[in-house]
């Protein structure tokens, strides 16, 4: 295996030489052999450098795995290092991995398991799951000794997914000739210490993590390396029932306190309402318009777990007329069937959790982002899925439920964030990701994801709502199926982002137009509303008053209606009358004000 006789670590490198990046028309401008530009400036940046650790933090889509398999290259040529280590998060990019660096001239072994203990040397090295590090760290520690070892350390903050693998990956790899860290999200939702990163106190005394090469997404997208990014927000009215009876309704999209927002997203995600069809609909739609001008252009919809999964597949297969590709696990079926997809011509595949991260399908077009997760950290890796541009023009669009959290990261999908310890884990979190972030890594029923309590779904309708695009807001409120939808869902497939910013505005000048033409409705007319209005207004203002009161007293919203409900007499929420509500209502109100 060894590169010190110079033939293959020679091979290697010219090998790299010839890695093609996905978006090699335009990787040429500004750029040496192969590389992008970015991607000679890091090279440079690492060999300027005196330290064996390196950080490069690149978003999703540019091509790290180019770059990291070209530095190795160059590393096992100059005989610096004679064997390499690659760390990855999941089983699927073990072999994603192995494949990109067989056409780099360097053989990776995917199989290495951790009952051997030695590798073949055939190899130029093997590539191990952190999991695999972290159940024996001694045996991967004695690899790295056998000789002078390059560790690539993939996606490196899965680093601080738990102290045992912080520590295991410390000891195996502390003793490494060197170690490339590479993350396309240089930030996680916790305060856990990253292996191998380095921290310096700011002014505030926060520690943040010390990036050597950064290339994030607002110059990979003027580059032309990554496409840029529609979100079409889909609103709604949600409703539920609690364990005791009590009905709520709730519209997405409005201001409403974190339990509420939370318990609408989720009544919007269930598969037996009206809202998940309708996105997926109108999913459908858009990509049968992409494919237009992108004959291959795939879609994905990424659900909470199994459950959710397996349901939404079936309402795809009802409205497609063909099975989507189902992917549940991180097992070798389900790697198989992602690389069919990533080859194929499928229109969608439907998944969990292993295709947010990492996962190379350059043809996704079109995603659902239909999981409860809001973690900074798992959007942005879940939207680097549909961002990386084959061809000039190419445009991702994503559907997402109407929530606050989610339409602040799509609008600051640009900003560039560093890894802070000593703070509050949640302090910029809208929503407890500690039960979501569970969801991910055991994949529950939904039904056991959200409060103490049960909880029913009742029904949901959807609304399109606005497309965000460069942090500017398009469209107005229209029900799906309409012209009105239509003007942005059926944009062509192919635009450079300039056109998709004067289409966007053309679009949404003809709709304010056409609004001005329209006659007002007798809906629109002064005098009193209609009685299911206003029983739907009192409803949503005194649930609203019991979370606040909720919060506050330390108490259930169920026990802060039973004892509304004893003081001021009458039936549940659902079967009150106005004025019955308005005693609630009142009675809260004097309560909150007088503390």
């Amino acid at each position: 295996m060894s590169g010190s006789g110079g033939g293959p670590a020679f091979r290697a490198v010219v090998a790299a030489e010839q890695l093609s990046p996905a978006f090699p028309e335009r990787a040429a401008r500004g750029t040496v052999a192969a590389l992008r530009a970015w991607q000679q400036e890091a090279l440079d940046a690492y060999f300027a450098a005196t330290h064996r650790d390196f950080l490069v933090s690149a978003t999703p889509g540019a091509g790290k795995t180019t770059f990291a398999l070209r530095l190795a290259a160059e590393l096992l040529r100059t005989r610096v290092v004679d064997r390499i280590t690659v760390v990855a998060p999941t089983e699927h990019l073990k072999t994603q991995w192995a494949d990109a660096a067989h056409r780099a001239g360097i053989r990776l072994d995917p199989r290495f398991s951790n009952r051997h203990a030695r590798e073949s040397r055939q190899y130029h090295g093997v590539v191990v799951t952190y999991a695999q590090v972290a159940v024996k760290a001694s045996q991967h520690r004695a690899l790295t000794e056998s000789r002078r070892t390059l560790v690539i350390l993939d996606e490196v903050h899965h680093g601080g997914d738990a102290l045992s693998w912080g520590d295991a990956i410390r000891e195996a790899f502390e003793p490494a000739t060197r170690r490339l860290s590479l993350t396309g999200t240089p930030f996680r939702s916790d305060t856990a210490p990253i292996p191998f990163v380095t921290y310096l106190q700011d002014r505030r005394g926060i520690r943040l993590s010390q990036t050597d090469y950064a290339y994030g997404y607002g110059r990979a997208l003027r580059d032309g390396v990554v496409r840029p990014v529609l979100f079409l927000s889909y609103a709604g009215t949600m409703r539920w029932r609690t364990r005791q009876g009590e009905e709520w309704e709730a519209t997405l999209g409005q201001d409403d306190t974190k339990d509420v927002t939370a318990q609408a997203w989720r009544a919007a995600l269930d598969p037996d309402g009206e809202w998940i069809p309708a996105v997926l609909t109108a999913a459908d739609r858009r990509l049968s318009e992409v494919r237009q001008s992108v004959p291959d252009a795939g879609g994905l919809v990424i659900a909470t777990d199994q459950t959710m999964a397996r349901a939404y597949a079936a309402i795809l297969t009802k409205l497609t007329g063909t099975a989507p590709v189902l992917v549940l696990s991180d097992e070798k079926a389900s790697s198989d069937r992602i690389v069919r997809f990533a080859e194929g011509d499928d229109r969608w595949m439907v998944a969990v959790r292993m295709v947010s991260e990492g996962v190379d399908v350059p043809r996704l077009s079109v995603g659902v982002y239909a999981t409860s997760a809001s973690t900074p950290l798992f959007f942005a890796q879940a939207i680097g899925r549909f961002v990386r541009a084959r061809r000039r023009g190419e445009l991702a669009s994503i559907f997402v439920p109407s929530v606050p959290v989610l339409l602040g990261l799509a609008t600051e999908l640009e900003r560039e964030r560093d890894h802070a310890l000593d703070r509050d884990s949640t302090a910029d979190d809208l929503l407890d990701d500690s039960l979501l972030e569970r969801a991910e890594a055991d994949e529950p029923a939904s039904a056991d994801l959200l409060d103490e309590y049960e909880w029913t779904a009742l029904g949901s309708v959807a609304t399109f709502e606005k497309v965000l695009y460069e942090g500017e807001e398009y469209g107005s409120l229209a029900e799906p199926g309409s012209p009105e939808e239509w003007d942005f869902i059926g944009l062509p497939g192919i635009l450079e982002p300039e056109e998709v910013s004067r289409l966007l505005r053309s679009r949404q000048a003809r709709q304010r137009r056409h609004a001005a033409e329209r006659p007002p409705s007798p809906e629109s007319d002064s005098g009193p509303q209609a009685l299911h209005r206003t029983l739907s207004e009192q409803r949503k203002l005194l649930n609203g008053l019991v979370s606040l009161h909720a919060r506050s007293a330390g108490s259930t919203h169920a026990q802060i209606h039973a004892e509304v409900r004893r003081l001021c007499g009458g039936p549940e929420v659902s079967r009150a009358t106005v004025t019955q509500l308005q005693a609630r209502i009142d009675l809260l109100r004097r309560r909150i004000g007088g503390r």
